[in-house]
């Protein structure tokens, strides 16, 4: 029997419901038996701002989802040298796993078009099954570019793996806002989260 396993990276700073409610939709649409939150140390797209040391992310990912048999949280990308690039990660779990188990990566639908930039993209989307988060109203770009990298066949497939999801108003710069300014982020994160961003003194 064939194990479906979903691979979510992201800086999390911090995690939020938005993400683990997308995360579920993913999962209950392409029946995926688990979830792998995978916060990442050194994202190459993201490498011009200064982020939450990387143990912390960690610990407050572990926290929000702990008890939820869906979701699992690695620190592959915490204990690896150099930039956190997805291939890299992929091929990780790809030999832990093994060919019997189907591996999806998830993104967010916005993020399609710069597929091409990531590195070996080519040989990631024959890798890995690339599946988006697709929030609603969500509607195709000009992808034109993404197909004279990758070709017609890999860009129709990752345009049938777009997946609805809800609309959820939260984000993780909105989060890291709202404590520097000293509102509260309750009900936007898990309670466990909130405490432990409270303990840390992280985001002022």
């Amino acid at each position: 029997m064939t194990h479906r396993l979903g691979l979510y990276g992201g800086s999390f700073d911090p995690i939020h419901f938005g993400h683990l409610i997308s995360a579920r939709a993913i999962a209950e649409h392409f029946d995926l038996d688990r979830v792998v939150l995978i916060p990442a140390a050194r994202p190459p797209h993201k490498s011009n701002r200064m982020m939450t040391p990387v143990e912390l992310r960690l610990a407050m990912a572990r926290l929000a989802v702990d008890g939820d048999p869906l979701f699992d949280v690695s620190d592959v990308e915490a204990n690896r040298a150099g930039p956190s690039f997805t291939f890299d990660t992929v091929a990780y779990f790809r030999h832990l796993h093994g060919p019997a188990t189907e591996l999806f990566w998830v993104i967010g639908a916005d993020t399609l078009p710069d597929l091409a930039s990531w590195h070996r993209a080519p040989e990631l989307v024959d890798a890995v099954r690339i599946v988006s988060a697709a929030r609603p109203g969500w509607q195709s770009p000009d992808l034109a570019g993404l197909r004279t990298s990758l070709g017609d066949a890999a860009v129709n497939r990752l345009l049938a793996d777009c997946c609805p999801t809800p609309e959820i108003g939260i984000s993780s710069t909105d989060l890291r806002n709202r404590v520097r300014l000293g509102k509260s982020v309750r009900y936007m994160t898990a309670d466990s989260v909130v405490a432990f961003i409270v303990r840390e003194h992280l985001y002022r």
